[in-house]
């Protein structure tokens, strides 16, 4: 096979995936939200499956990896509906965080152009004080942010699954080439 092949197509959209996941993974992470960290980690786990059936040449690996994508654009799908509140879904609830906090998306407080004001409910600032915290000026919605988040994991994905479906054809293909010989 040579170098620009759907094989190295396909190692450079899951290394694309990967940095995109741990992007995601990150700011899931800030804002405490269980349900998708759980989900990227088991994405990173797949993809990194799937790059290295790529590179080892193991179609079943990547047979894995072509059938979590599928799995992977449907959660996006939810994702996307969460936080543009389709389908009785709430983006208020604590669905995303298992019901364990009350935290949400990091980019509610600390998106672009977001101004944080904090208001003391206690009128002295401790440790354990509750504040209130209103968030003004944002240049984009946290919502949107977390959509452009998901639409582009399943723009990848849908990519990386012709490629997946196209790399495991030919290595099926290259196979029975040699077994017939």
């Amino acid at each position: 096979m040579g170098c620009c092949t759907g094989r190295c197509t396909l190692i450079f959209l899951c290394t694309l995936q990967l940095l995109a996941a741990l992007e995601r993974q990150v700011f899931d992470f800030l804002g405490y939200q269980w349900a998708p960290i759980l989900a990227n980690f088991l994405h990173i786990i797949i993809v990194i499956l799937g790059l290295f059936g790529t590179i080892q040449y193991r179609p079943r690996y990547i047979v894995v990896y072509a059938i979590w994508t599928a799995i992977w654009v449907t959660w996006n799908i939810f994702i996307i509906c969460f936080y543009l509140e389709v389908g009785g879904l709430s983006k208020d609830s604590e669905l995303l965080t298992f019901n364990i906090s009350r935290h949400q998306s990091w980019w509610s407080e600390n998106g672009p152009g977001c101004v944080r004001k904090e208001a003391s409910m206690s009128g002295i600032k401790g440790l354990d004080s509750h504040s209130y915290i209103s968030v003004i000026g944002c240049a984009l919605e946290y919502r949107y942010i977390e959509v452009m988040h998901s639409s582009f994991q399943i723009l990848i994905a849908l990519v990386g699954f012709v490629y997946a479906c196209y790399v495991v054809s030919v290595f099926t293909e290259e196979e029975d080439s040699c077994l017939r010989k």
